[in-house]
């Protein structure tokens, strides 16, 4: 189970997380922040977008703007 934080957050990982442990993980602690991290290292450091910049990469990203991994 996630940990929750203070606000009721939870990390969550995408349900396309295949077997290789290549993941990331996020949470949404309020409406203009979205945190990410290594799901591999939950203890390690996050990077912090806000909400606008982390809709326009994940909106690339599902569009293949990135390439194939």
């Amino acid at each position: 189970m996630s940990p929750t934080f203070e606000n009721g957050t939870s990390w969550r990982k995408s349900s396309h997380s295949g077997g290789n442990g290549a993941c990331v993980e996020i949470r949404v602690p309020d409406a203009d922040l979205v945190a990410v991290r290594d799901s591999k290292d939950p203890q390690g450091p996050q990077l912090r977008f806000s909400a606008e910049a982390w809709n326009a990469f994940a909106t690339d990203a599902g569009a293949g703007v990135f390439g194939g991994f």
